[in-house]
């Protein structure tokens, strides 16, 4: 059996982060939207937020006003211990 592709992900420091994006609507420029972004990135250089910022300034109208960005660590190898027994439960 093998790990799946999001566990080892983890194990490689991947986690959970969260950026709450303030941008400017084309057709209202002078009001502030809100848009959250969620997935599992690499802290602290955020490799998948930045693509998708970027992805959002070459692609998407509405020019950004500012992120925030928050990051929890789930998974870190320091959490894994070996188990020296197994017990079934019936």
């Amino acid at each position: 059996m093998t790990a799946s592709q999001d566990f080892r992900r983890r194990i490689e420091g991947y986690s959970l982060t969260t950026a709450e994006i303030l941008y400017h609507p084309p057709d209202f420029p002078h009001l502030l939207q809100t848009f959250v972004w969620q997935n599992h990135d690499l802290f602290p250089q955020f490799p998948e937020l930045k693509r998708f910022l970027d992805f959002w300034q070459e692609t998407l109208d509405g020019p950004l006003h500012s992120v925030r960005v928050m990051h929890a660590r789930l998974i870190r190898p320091t959490e894994l211990k070996a188990l020296s027994a197994e017990f079934h439960l019936h």
